[in-house]
């Protein structure tokens, strides 16, 4: 009976195997082919091999880029800068660590700031005025007070310069990113915000789905300014000089420093193919994937529209390495962001408080602001007081209104030239991919760079540097409008867009009714931060040094960058707080009633 059996069941087997595919035939026959099968199946991939070794060099970089950090300061001093286009390798990766560590702070503190300032009506009334402070406090004076603090953190160390060059590019990264996701998170489509709180979501759930995915183009497109705007101040942050302190850090700032001061056009011309080769790496490495990524994020998609392309997001997404690493940081985030449970909501009782306690709790909020404001406003005239006079104070004033005349006159021409060009080119997705990195390496190009020709054009034709420095203020801070203005094309509906059409707008209607509107929150961003940008880049501006040859403009810019040059705190101090006040009166008086309108035409109620 069992044989039988046996016999009839081997017959099924042979007349399946024969019915079955060849592949099929060829693993049941051949046991070996299955077992090799599936060790090719635990074999890395060729996405695998090429993400192991992206990831282990840059380990390897990151290790050489730090391993003079435990050394002592004088080891700066005995290794001046090199201008052999040899050592502009190193140089170029000390640099860009620099860069991606202060890159990741600003994130950081761009996405926490702005959160807190857009949820709370009490935290938005003093934040979002000391983000406008901030803004307009140009690189020197952090750099005035700071790099003694993190000197003294680690004394005698090249850590404490390193972490002082790192916090001053910082400086000249975050403000414009906190606008941007403050911007976005105050325009949130009302009908998506009831969404989330119809399906429970909790807060970290809704920044997940809603927030993070909303803000997200913008924020990409200003850490790409942001990357970029960094180079404008990276001499002043990698060459220090603090009154009777200079200090050198190795890098491509301090390397244009060194090429200036020897007036060597040679090596200014390597920095500038050194600079190019940093930002096609970092375009490709970072920026074009992190583009690809946040298509996922648009509310709508066109058809047929061409998608953005990264070879390394192909690469992340493809390798089953990075994806088992992946995995269990997925679920670990699902599990913290999953949605409240409907019992818990509808169990929670809502607190009985006096109907006086909103109002007790604003006047204590605002009578600490009003009294740390004051006591802050009491220090810095006694101090200013004592070591100046009110002439000094008026002075300062006087060469403030100087300052502002070029930052108003600038940033409206860059405005009619960048605004339509931003349009054009955010509509046009394939057109963006491809002006991408030419408009990083434009918003890269430092200024410093530019002083050879300014000295040579100036002096040569007999100018007044009055006036033609004054672009070079608006040459590395006009991308932030054009940058903004693309981010906020590209993420412009194209319903309406074919409601526009369907009605036949054309010509300037179409820009008033239909694309400016839209584009009104991006472009106050942009605008604003260019102004502030302006603001910060008359310390450099103002003041132009060649070699032997030396120009200088009637400016508070100026004002500040020989003050810390002579080490003169006090003139430090009123500098900086005369920009400050030119600044948050300027954004109280303009781009923040524009901010308003930007919220009304998004829909979105006080």
């Amino acid at each position: 009976m069992d044989s039988g059996n046996g016999a009839g069941d081997s017959k099924f087997l042979l007349r399946e195997l024969a019915e079955a595919p060849a592949a099929v035939r060829r693993i049941v026959t051949h046991p070996y082919l299955a077992v090799r099968g599936i060790a090719r199946g635990n074999l890395p991939s060729p996405w695998d091999l090429a993400a192991f070794a992206l990831l282990f060099g840059t380990l390897v970089l990151i290790s050489v880029g730090t391993r003079q950090f435990g050394a002592p300061l004088e080891a700066l001093e005995k290794n001046p800068v090199d201008l052999s286009p040899w050592a502009l390798p190193y140089y170029a990766l000390r640099t860009t660590l620099r860069m991606a560590a202060a890159m990741v702070l600003s994130l950081v503190f761009s996405i926490g700031y702005a959160g807190l300032a857009a949820k709370s009506k009490r935290a938005e009334r003093i934040l979002i005025p000391v983000l406008d402070i901030l803004q307009s406090v140009p690189v020197l004076g952090f750099l005035t007070f700071l790099v003694p603090f993190f000197l003294g953190l680690f004394p005698g160390k090249v850590l404490g310069a390193e972490l002082a060059s790192v916090f001053a590019i910082f400086t000249a990264q975050a403000w414009n990113m906190a606008f941007s996701v403050y911007q976005s998170l105050r325009t949130l489509p009302p009908d998506l915000v009831e969404a989330c709180k119809s399906l429970r979501f909790s807060p970290l759930l809704r920044f997940r789905r809603l927030e993070l995915p909303f803000a997200m183009p913008g924020l990409i497109w200003n850490m790409m300014m942001s990357m970029s705007g960094a180079w404008f101040f990276v001499v002043a942050s990698e060459a220090i000089t603090v009154g009777n302190q200079n200090i050198t850090l190795p890098g491509v700032g301090s390397y244009v420093a060194a090429a200036i001061a020897q007036s060597n056009l040679g090596a200014i011309g390597w920095a500038i193919l050194a600079m190019l080769v940093v930002i096609l790496l970092y375009d490709q490495l970072l920026f074009r994937p992190l583009i690809a990524w946040g298509e996922k994020f648009r509310a709508d998609n066109e058809p047929g529209q061409v998608e953005s392309e990264s070879w390394v997001l192909r690469m992340l997404q493809r390798s089953r390495w990075v994806a088992g690493l992946w995995r269990p940081v997925e679920a670990l985030i699902n599990r913290l962001l999953r949605p409240r449970q409907a019992a818990k909501v509808t169990a929670e009782a809502p607190l009985n408080l006096p109907p006086w306690t909103p109002l007790a709790m604003d006047i204590a909020w605002y009578g600490l602001i009003v009294l740390a404001a004051g006591y802050g406003a009491w220090r810095t005239v006694d101090f200013i007081g004592h070591s100046l006079g009110l002439g000094e104070l008026g002075h300062a004033v006087l060469l403030g209104l100087a300052t502002m005349a070029r930052v108003v006159i600038l940033v409206a021409l860059a405005s009619l030239v960048w605004v339509p060009i931003g349009v054009w080119i955010g509509l046009r997705p394939r057109m963006a991919a491809l002006a991408q990195p030419v408009a990083q390496f434009l918003a890269a190009f430092p200024a410093n760079l530019l002083y050879p020709v300014a000295v040579s054009l100036i002096i040569g034709f007999h100018l007044h540097p009055d006036i033609w420095l004054s672009p070079l203020m608006i040459f590395g801070t006009q991308w932030y409008i054009l940058f903004n203005v693309i981010a906020g094309a590209s993420v412009f509906p194209h319903d309406l867009r074919d409601a526009a059409d369907n009605l036949h707008l054309r010509g300037w209607l179409w820009w008033k009714r239909a694309i400016l509107p839209g584009i009104l929150p991006y472009y106050v961003t942009g605008a604003m931060t260019a102004a502030g940008g302006c603001w910060n880049a008359s310390i450099v501006s103002e003041i132009v040094v060649w070699g032997n040859d030396h120009l200088q403009a009637h400016g508070l810019g100026a004002y500040i960058t020989q003050a810390t040059n002579d080490g003169d705190y006090a003139r430090v101090v009123l500098g900086v707080v005369v920009m400050s006040l030119f600044v948050v009166s300027f954004n109280r008086i303009l781009w923040r009633p524009l901010y308003r309108s930007a919220e009304r035409i998004a829909g979105v109620e006080e």
